[in-house]
């Protein structure tokens, strides 16, 4: 029983893993609260900006930059879809799957958050720290693959 108590206790005090989901909550909080105005979530931002920058992009593409699982995607995709924020083009290939690409209204919109994602930025910079903020961007700017073993 004594055991069970220290594996407990060194979870629940060490795990890496629960740190970073807690981490990923609070930020996640504070963008939701920024973008809730636009009708956007910060997830939804993540995949328009990636669209936009490199759409028209295929739904797996955007799966495998983001580690998104499909069901993920394809719900928040969907919404993306039904607010007029992307749109799917033809491609001339078996049409599963087809590219989407942002729109003009999709384009407004970020225009439109610009000064909102730029104060859920500086209240994110201002939690983490500097030093916080520095390791985050260092830590993501490496292609994220789960280690072998």
């Amino acid at each position: 029983m004594k055991q069970d108590k220290d594996i407990v206790d060194r979870i629940a005090g060490e795990c890496l893993l629960g740190r970073a989901r807690l981490l990923d909550r609070v930020l996640m909080g504070i963008y939701d609260h920024e973008l809730r105005p636009f009708g956007l979530k910060a997830t939804q931002l993540t995949l328009l900006v990636v669209v936009a920058k490199v759409g028209p992009v295929r739904r797996i593409e955007i799966g495998k930059r983001l580690s998104l699982d499909p069901s993920t995607l394809t719900r928040n995709l969907k919404i993306m879809l039904t607010n007029g924020w992307i749109q799917e083009i033809a491609d001339g290939e078996d049409g599963r799957g087809l590219p989407v690409q942002i729109t003009v209204k999709g384009r407004a919109l970020l225009n439109q958050i610009g000064p909102s994602w730029r104060k859920a930025q500086t209240r994110t910079e201002k939690f983490l720290g500097d030093d916080g903020a520095a390791l985050l961007r260092k830590l993501a700017a490496n292609r994220i693959e789960p280690p072998s073993g």
